[in-house]
């Protein structure tokens, strides 16, 4: 068992190799470039869910500034306990958002990946602070065409695109996809999703949009991402290991039961983990 500061730099050592291979710059970013540079390399997003604050202090100290987090309540706790942190950590929520918990994600993260309802991206520009940089805003798109999983059908993309780049640029900003594929075994296919949701940005772009973000890829396929295009790659067990149960984590609510819809984040009745319209969180978005 290396340190995550080890994993980190053969995670690095991996997205390098991928865009030498794709005849993409080896630029890897700890943290997003500004809008209209992402595309000029990868973005590690290291995934800490599950992982306490001391983990994160530690990638931190390895160079590593953006991480991503799934539950809102146990990302919370963690932003405060790493608020001396707080100017050169960069956080990102990829897990499914609910509308009771827009008000906490707009005024604390960075970043928003799983937005894929116009309804969630108004409340979060309606409920951004002012004096706060916009927040950065990806589609989740269902590149797979799974009925449980979250995510916005690739045909009802650009009207939701359109709508969602019109809102306040003062407050969200638009910035690209994401998509959480089906798994694949072979290196061919997995590209073939990543390739889908890389047509759409482009289809968008060609549209007039302004976005440069393509939220693809994990610790198991993230060079089949890269070959496609990804400009951001959210690893977890690749840089933290084996993800600890959230009963282990330590932060407040860990032992509680998973989310029920209305509840992302937060405590809910005892039950099986839910998305948004019955549809379930997707564990591959941690890893």
């Amino acid at each position: 068992m290396g340190s995550i500061g080890s994993k980190l730099q053969e995670v690095k050592r991996r997205i390098a190799a991928a865009c030498i291979l794709a005849g993409r710059d080896a630029n890897i970013f700890t943290r997003v470039p500004p809008a209209g540079q992402a595309a000029s390399g990868v973005t590690l997003l290291a995934v800490s869910k599950t992982f306490a604050a001391p983990s994160v202090r530690e990638a931190h100290a390895a160079g590593q500034q953006a991480f991503g987090e799934n539950y809102v309540q146990e990302a919370l706790a963690k932003i405060e306990a790493l608020a001396d942190l707080r100017a050169t950590l960069e956080w990102h929520l990829i897990g499914p958002l609910q509308g009771n918990k827009t008000r906490a994600v707009a005024a604390q993260f960075d970043w928003v990946h799983s937005v894929d309802r116009l309804k969630i991206a108004q409340r979060l520009a309606e409920q951004r602070p002012p004096g706060l940089p916009p927040l950065q805003l990806c589609l989740q798109v269902n590149v797979s065409g799974e009925a449980s999983k979250s995510g916005v059908a690739p045909a009802e993309l650009p009207a939701l695109a359109h709508a969602v780049a019109a809102l306040p640029a003062a407050r969200v900003r638009l910035r690209g996809l994401m998509a959480i594929p089906e798994p694949a075994a072979g290196r061919e296919a997995q590209r073939a999703p990543h390739r889908r949701l890389a047509t759409l940005l482009a289809a968008l772009r060609g549209q007039g949009l302004a976005v440069d973000t393509l939220s693809m890829g994990m610790s198991a396929d993230l060079e089949a991402a890269v070959l496609e295009g990804a400009t951001l790659v959210r690893v977890g067990s690749a840089v933290f290991g084996a993800r600890a149960r959230r009963a282990a984590v330590g932060a407040p609510g860990a032992d509680r039961p998973p989310e029920l819809p209305g509840h992302c984040g937060g405590a809910a009745l005892p039950g099986p983990a839910r998305g948004h319209a019955g549809r379930s969180p997707d564990p591959r978005a941690l890893s």
